[in-house]
């Protein structure tokens, strides 16, 4: 049986081009943010965060690729280039011959500790300053949501 397409009415449509509007815009903002204080990508700050959240500002590769969600093709290219760059290393992984810890180094360190400022003050400026209490935890609650139906239906 064939299923009727269920449209978006007029608010619920508003709705998702709003969402989809700050999914485009934001990202590019805080790109040329993290630019203008240094010369991190997008792409370094959510390894380094995800590095210096982690003990000893270590993960293994299968963990840092789950943390910031990325496919392990992309995750190898883009820690091959930071490690160019001198931001991380790779070590050997002593409980597991094939596995590799991605590190971050001194210098990935000062990078990010140089860069974070200036990313707080935009996240600061354009999302978090601009809400009330309430609509900030309207907000938690709502991604929160969405990012576990989306948990949900992964594989």
């Amino acid at each position: 049986m064939e299923e009727k397409t269920r449209w978006l009415t007029p608010p619920e449509q508003r709705a998702w081009r709003a969402f989809v509007g700050v999914h485009q815009k934001l990202p590019g903002v805080l790109a040329r943010a993290l630019q203008g204080c240094g010369s991190l990508s997008i792409a370094d700050y959510v390894v380094l965060v995800a590095l210096t959240d982690g003990p000893d500002g270590r993960l293994h590769f299968q963990e840092l690729a789950r943390a910031v969600d990325w496919e392990r093709s992309r995750m190898s290219h883009h820690l091959r280039r930071m490690a160019e760059r001198g931001l991380v290393t790779r070590e050997e992984c002593p409980k597991d011959a094939r596995g590799v810890h991605v590190v971050v180094t001194p210098a990935g360190r000062a990078a990010i500790e140089t860069a974070a400022p200036q990313h707080v003050a935009t996240v600061r400026q354009l999302v978090i300053d601009p809400l009330s209490p309430e609509d900030l935890d309207a907000l938690t609650v709502l991604c929160e949501g969405i990012l576990g139906r989306l948990a949900a239906d992964s594989p």
